[in-house]
């Protein structure tokens, strides 16, 4: 509302007072204060008050004519019509800002009476009419959608109970972990046959334990995470895989080293022995328990809170401590990975019967295919999505190594029972 506006209101509003004035005076003053009182009156401004910016047109009166009874009478009548009989003006040209917003002075006015009233930000509040600024809410709270108040924020994980995407991971762990123990009865029960008892049993009896353990690591990702489940997470399935893996490698080496002492006279021969492949699988995965306890010595896993990634959320997730550690666990079972791919594609075309070669080269083919692709999805995404990114390639690479190496000898061992026969393969190698 501009000056001149102001001034005309307070004007009107003045002659309305006086007509109001001029009826009490006459009714309760006596004849010689009236001519005093009325010359007073006229003589008051009213005016435009700097401090208080609401209250435009203040009238100011004294009255040292009127007797004393009469002048506390004349004050409060006064009073009372101002509050009453008419409203005082209010220097404003914009309506209230309500909670929630901010107020903001207008580009293209000087007056500070004039402004907009904005929407206070995401996290942050005013509860006050009319505030200058927004105040930011606390790190655990956000602001409702009148931003008006703070509230608690939104905790995000995945949890057993308002997740379906844990109820699917852990159906699918239970599913794979029967799988994996109806494949190891059968070996079990079988374990007297050629296909069984080709390039040893018992390292096949350790892989399938392995794969169990792996769909059972799986329930370790899922819940609240704390700082326990924090460090069994990380370095449970490394080492799980470790043992995995060491034990194909050592079923590759086998092969090879069986072809090659084949020959008259060969210095392989003296490799064929029970001890190269246990020593092996207890290398193989020595090594890696060795980079897990540093790295638990070091820098271990712990429970994060992560407050700044999506708002209104606090995402509880686990923090890997040692960058490093973590990713030499997994450049550990990627260098094991790699090397019982190439050895084993090396020797996937040797004359054996029950080769399994050809086996573990698919097996690890898929194996580092889904690490590989895990590493840049693991670091492009936050929150649950990240750990459900985890589970995934911990069940799609368990799955591959059971699938690959076990279902073909299964497919042999229960529907081509004549091929897992000592005639089929003399007859074979004849």
């Amino acid at each position: 509302m501009e000056r001149i506006e102001i001034e005309r209101k307070v004007e009107s509003q003045a002659k309305k007072f006086f007509e109001k004035w001029r009826e009490f005076i006459e009714k309760f003053l006596d004849p010689n204060e009236i001519k005093e009182c009325m010359m007073q009156f006229t003589n008051t401004t009213w005016y435009y008050s700097q401090k208080d910016m609401n209250r435009l047109g203040v009238l100011e009166i004294s009255f040292p004519v009127v007797e004393e009874a009469n002048h506390h009478r004349a004050i409060a009548m006064l009073h009372y019509m101002q509050g009453v009989l008419f409203s005082i003006p209010v220097s404003r040209c914009s309506n209230q800002c309500p909670p929630g917003t901010r107020k903001k002075t207008r580009q293209e006015t000087i007056h500070a009476c004039c402004y907009h009233c904005d929407k206070c930000s995401e996290g942050e509040i005013s509860n006050i009419t009319d505030a200058d600024n927004c105040i930011k809410c606390p790190d655990d709270e956000w602001s409702n959608e009148k931003r008006d108040q703070c509230q608690p924020k939104i905790i995000e994980f995945i949890s057993y109970h308002d997740d379906t995407i844990a109820a699917v991971f852990s159906s699918l762990s239970i599913f794979g972990c029967l799988i994996t123990s109806l494949v190891l009865g059968i070996f079990i029960y079988y374990r007297d046959t050629p296909i069984v008892k080709a390039n040893n049993r018992n390292l096949s009896y350790l892989l399938l334990v392995s794969i169990i353990l792996n769909f059972l690591s799986i329930f370790l990702f899922l819940g609240r995470p704390i700082d326990v489940t924090c460090r069994l997470r990380e370095t449970t399935f490394g080492i799980i895989f470790s043992i995995a893996i060491s034990s194909l490698l050592a079923k590759t080496v086998m092969v090879c080293v069986a072809f090659k002492s084949t020959k008259p006279g060969s210095p392989w021969r003296k490799w064929l022995s029970v001890k190269l492949p246990y020593t092996i699988v207890l290398l193989g995965s020595s090594i890696q328990v060795v980079i897990c306890l540093i790295w638990l010595s070091i820098s271990p896993p712990f429970q994060d809170l992560d407050t700044q990634s999506y708002p209104g959320k606090i995402i509880i997730q686990c923090n890997e401590g040692s960058v490093i550690g973590f990713y030499s666990v997994l450049g550990y079972m990627g260098l094991l990975a790699a090397v019982s791919f190439v050895l084993a594609f090396m020797v996937r075309t040797l004359p054996d019967s029950f080769n399994e070669a050809k086996y573990i080269t698919f097996s690890m083919l898929l194996f580092c295919s889904v690490w590989i692709s895990m590493i840049p999805a693991h670091l492009s995404t936050r929150g649950k999505y990240m750990v459900a990114v985890e589970i995934f390639a911990v069940m799609v690479s368990s799955a591959g190594l059971l699938a690959c190496f076990f279902f073909p000898k299964c497919h042999i061992i229960l529907c081509k029972s004549e091929m897992n026969k000592k005639t089929f393969i003399f007859s074979k190698n004849i």
